[in-house]
């Protein structure tokens, strides 16, 4: 999912429409936690909302879409919830009562961008004390509506916002259909901050731990390791990059299974390198970490997010996963109790924080790309460094807001610039991608169009490939050119240490709804050099070939051999493939 903020977003011109809901006055009191606490106690403002945005397919009609809203509305208690300032200045936070209202449209002027006009919408709606401080908001164009939820970030994280889209879309599939909206209420957020209050306060060496590093970063919570240029707020930089496409995370994530750690801890290994490189430190920072401790939150809207700090000295892996596990522990606790000794969070400019979140590993799913969907965070003025990463089937992304001083550009895109060269390194040597075999090692990659020569000799290379294949290079070239643009293909080259390539073979993933929507991996043209054949490579291939599949969501492994190929068909068989069905083929 693309992580961007509302400056790069990427959206279509249209007429953009926002839904005013009618709010009632506050009702009964609800807990307030102690991140909406302090982030609701620095006043009312913009920017301090985040959003999602997706695209649909097919216009919808406005009604449709507001009692669809109201639906997910009702069913998450935080969303009918506002705060007010309270006689001391503290904020409360009441139940509130939302019911329909109407449409609203917000011109786009001459000359102004839509993003401009949606960002303006938003920081007027979505401020801490707005009642309520969501807002969904439709650009509706020819090719149909692109949704925008926010909501001032007391209220949501970014987990939530997944559940507001399942929810959102579920509620609209039964408003079309003519039925009403089946959404159960959720549990409600402000459920889960009372229970968190009435959980024991800390432990003796979590708060001393918790003061080792506060102190280590200079008495307050830990900031950028270099220099950000004035200490004030400034306008922001936000820099989003693509780290890892899908075949370089999944070689990422081999390397972490093969050091027997998670991706986190080793994405935290290549931080603590190039923070020891740049500024002679360990790395420290501020460690959001989710605090949805049981499923029953799994499905609710609200700030499950609490803060803890991540200090890591040693940039081996193994040493890394103990800081990322300390620093879960950490966060364990109500923070009311452990920053008591410091009066709350001791910020201090230049505070720098690093969020990890796993998309696959989540229990809410959506379909990001077939929606387009994209994480919207506000523009602000900082003083700060916040580095958000995201990882989901299309690879390793992130976002980070900077300072826009030239001491932040030169120091924040320097240690930007060498983390991404260290991850990408990291992937390109990856275990995931080394082929053992006896005493030799062998490294497998996707073919590029230089390659393209070397795959058709191979494929040439016996009884059958002399009569099926040609001499025109041109249509290998064409038909490469085709294969590299799907990104369901790894056309994969096999080579040995001496660079050469040896071997090849075709990967497809075949997603389907056959055998309860199994997605397959398909393998062709499995093809070794003469002489490194009968060496156990082909065998070291298809396994490699099997855990591609695996982290692609591959759960089936199907090839195709010629009838006459006997070796072939006592080979696969030997590696536990069955001959349960018959293949036919016809020219066309």
């Amino acid at each position: 999912m693309r992580l961007t903020n509302v400056a790069h977003l990427r959206l279509p011109f249209g007429r953009l429409m926002g839904y005013d809901v009618r709010v009632s006055e506050p009702g009964r009191p609800l807990t307030v936690s102690f991140d909406q606490r302090r982030h609701v106690g620095a006043g009312d403002r913009p920017g301090s909302w985040m959003a999602i945005s997706f695209r649909l397919r097919e216009p919808v009609p406005r009604d449709a879409l507001a009692d669809a809203w109201l639906a997910v509305v009702a069913r998450h208690g935080t969303l009918r919830s506002a705060f007010v300032p309270g006689d001391d200045g503290e904020p409360q936070l009441h139940e509130v009562e939302v019911s329909a209202g109407g449409w609203v449209e917000h011109p786009v002027a001459a000359g102004q961008s839509v993003n401009d006009a949606l960002r303006d919408q938003l920081d007027s709606a979505c401020t801490p004390y707005a009642s309520p401080s969501h807002r969904l908001s439709v650009l509706e164009t020819a090719a149909g509506p692109t949704i925008v939820v926010a909501a001032d970030h007391s209220h949501v994280d970014m987990w939530s916002m997944l559940v507001i889209v399942r929810d959102l879309l579920a509620a609209l599939a039964d408003v079309r259909a003519g039925r009403a909206p089946a959404l159960a209420e959720a549990p409600a957020f402000a459920e889960h901050s009372a229970a968190l209050q009435q959980r024991p306060p800390a432990p003796d060496d979590v708060h001393r731990r918790w003061r080792e590093i506060i102190d280590g970063s200079g008495g307050t919570m830990p900031r950028f390791a270099l220099p950000l240029g004035e200490p004030v707020p400034q306008p922001e930089r936000v820099e989003v990059r693509d780290v890892l496409d899908v075949d370089d995370s999944a070689a990422f994530s081999a390397q972490a299974r093969a050091e027997n750690v998670s991706t986190l801890a080793l994405a935290v290994s290549a931080m603590t390198d190039v923070t020891r490189e740049l500024a002679g430190t360990s790395l420290r920072a501020v460690f959001p970490v989710h605090s949805r401790y049981e499923s029953t939150w799994h499905d609710s809207v609200g700030w499950f997010i609490t803060n803890s700090v991540l200090e890591s000295a040693d940039p081996d892996p193994r040493a890394c996963a103990a800081a990322v596990k300390e620093a879960v522990q950490l966060g364990s606790w109500p923070l009311e109790d452990v920053l008591a000794p410091w009066g709350g969070m001791p910020e201090a400019p230049g505070m720098f924080a690093i969020s990890w979140l796993d998309l696959r590993r989540l229990p809410v799913r959506v379909d990001a790309a077939g929606l387009e969907a994209q994480y919207i965070g506000a523009a602000i003025r900082t003083d700060g460094v916040m580095l958000w990463f995201i990882l989901d089937e299309s690879g390793l992304h992130l976002r980070c807001r900077y300072p826009d001083t030239d001491e932040a550009r030169t120091h924040v895109g320097g240690w930007l610039d060498l983390l991404v060269e260290r991850l990408r390194g990291v992937a390109h040597s990856s275990a995931g991608s080394r082929l053992d075999v006896g005493d030799r090692r062998f490294r497998v990659q996707r073919a590029v169009r230089a390659d393209v020569p070397a795959v058709v000799a191979l494929l040439a290379d016996d009884e059958l490939g002399r009569a099926r294949e040609s001499a025109e290079e041109a249509r290998y070239e064409t038909a490469f050119d085709v294969v590299a643009r799907d990104t369901s293909q790894y056309l994969a080259v096999v080579r040995d240490e001496a660079d050469v390539v040896v071997a090849t073979m075709q990967l497809t993933i075949i997603p389907g709804l056959l055998r309860s929507g199994t997605t397959r991996l398909q393998i062709e043209g499995l093809r070794v050099a003469a002489g490194e054949r009968s060496r156990g490579l082909g065998a070291a291939m298809l396994r490699w070939a099997h855990e591609h599949g695996r982290a692609r969501g591959a759960s089936l492994a199907q090839v195709t051999t010629d009838e006459v190929r006997e070796r072939a068909r006592t080979f696969y068989e030997r590696l536990g493939y069955e001959t349960s069905h018959v293949g036919l083929k016809r020219g066309l």
